[in-house]
């Protein structure tokens, strides 16, 4: 597999392709992505989404609409697709909600969307099973957390994820949201610090 990234709009947010032999997966298209996308995709099977903040879906839409591909996002972040924070992007409706932890299979390629939610309700790292890769969000960063002062965030919810993750055994390699990336384990050993500030 092959993975390429573009850093899009003026947050910085990465938008990643993830390319297969069956085809191509789309994480996060932000603010100017759809033109990425149409110069290095060519069959995509589906849009996934971290979380629902504007600048990792801005071009959800733009993309869904020249590839009719479906956008899958966690349920509990669906209503962040019609812009409720006012920032202008298009509209997207989601085709597929996520709404446990299982295991499940677009065209032959397995994904797990790991919920994490403190950064929004729905934040999630999507694990691509069986490649020891997840992209991560605005979940972990390279030496940093996701914000928990948003509108919608939840610190409380963030410090439980946190001590979730902290005890996962898998190694991981993690691609955030916003710079660049990094490992679970080493993330991991940072999470000491993060959860004496809350």
């Amino acid at each position: 597999m092959q993975i390429l990234k573009k850093t899009c709009g003026a947050y910085g947010t990465n938008c990643y392709i993830l390319k297969s032999e069956q085809g191509d997966f789309i994480i996060d298209p932000g603010d100017g992505a759809f033109d990425f996308v149409k110069q290095n995709a060519a069959e995509v099977k589906a849009i996934l989404n971290t979380h629902g903040h504007f600048d990792h879906v801005w071009d959800n839409e733009a993309v869904k609409r020249h590839f009719k591909a479906p956008i899958y996002i966690h349920k509990f972040d669906e209503f962040m697709l019609s812009d409720p924070f006012g920032m202008g992007h298009e509209h997207s409706k989601a085709d597929i909600l996520i709404t446990d932890e299982n295991e499940f299979d677009i065209a032959g390629v397995k994904f797990k969307f790991l919920l994490f939610p403190g950064h929004t309700p729905g934040c999630c790292m999507i694990e691509l099973v069986g490649e020891g890769l997840a992209f991560s969000g605005d979940f972990l960063f390279q030496g940093s957390i996701g914000r928990y002062d948003f509108p919608y965030s939840d610190a409380n919810l963030m410090k439980q994820s946190l001590e979730r993750v902290a005890g996962f055994k898998d190694e991981l390699r993690l691609l955030p949201g916003h710079g660049g990336e990094t490992t679970l384990k080493t993330e991991q050993a940072h999470l000491d610090f993060w959860l004496r500030n809350f």
